[in-house]
């Protein structure tokens, strides 16, 4: 950190954003392998949020590749910048008082653990999509599955590169068994629960 560089206090904190919603801030971080149902959940969760008036933003880990993390590759050295980015990102939309929702396969405990470092307590909230990897292979929306087998992709979770399954997760979801309404209907009913969004 250069040395010229010093944090700036604002007069409005956290505390204060926080006041203006109608619910408290936190990152429900979704991970699991590619065609988990990460990105379908998070999508389907965010619109009945929407529909009860949470202020939500979706970060999805496609999406972030078109712009904010446009020139990272899957290298694991990438992948670990990619999350430090995302969660840097999430952190500052948590500060502004949002419900983020994040869609990364983020393979690896370590960086998982130090996005939930970057914020409060109870404010980073582990979704882990424990959906067998036949299951999404057999899914393969985006034909991923098919190009890591035949060589074409190097790198991908699950087949050549590791996925390191969550310890202590807050939220396990397997989408081979539950319908979407119901990882639906289980999300909200913890986010009441911790009096994230009100009951």
């Amino acid at each position: 950190m250069d040395e010229n560089i010093v944090w700036h206090n604002y007069a409005i904190t956290k505390a204060q954003r926080s006041e203006h919603k109608s619910h408290k801030p936190a990152i429900l971080w979704f991970t699991g392998f590619s065609g988990s149902g990460k990105s379908t959940v998070a999508n389907a969760l965010e619109s009945a949020l929407n529909q009860q008036g949470i202020h939500t933003y979706l970060l999805d880990g496609d999406n972030v590749r078109h712009g904010l993390c446009k020139d990272l590759g899957f290298s694991d050295e990438d992948r670990i910048e990619n999350i430090r980015r995302v969660g840097e990102t999430a952190k500052l939309m948590v500060d502004a008082g949002l419900l983020v929702l994040t869609a990364f396969i983020s393979p690896f405990r370590a960086e998982r653990d130090m996005v939930r470092n970057l914020v409060d307590d109870g404010e980073f909230i582990e979704v882990f999509l424990d959906t067998p990897l036949d299951v999404c292979e057999s899914r393969d929306p985006k034909g991923l599955y098919k190009k890591a087998r035949a060589g074409e992709i190097k790198h991908f979770t699950g087949i050549d590169s590791d996925y390191q399954i969550p310890h202590s997760p807050e939220i396990i979801l397997d989408t081979s068994k539950n319908t979407l309404d119901q990882s639906v209907q289980e999300l909200i009913a913890y986010l009441k629960q911790q009096q994230i969004i009100k009951g």
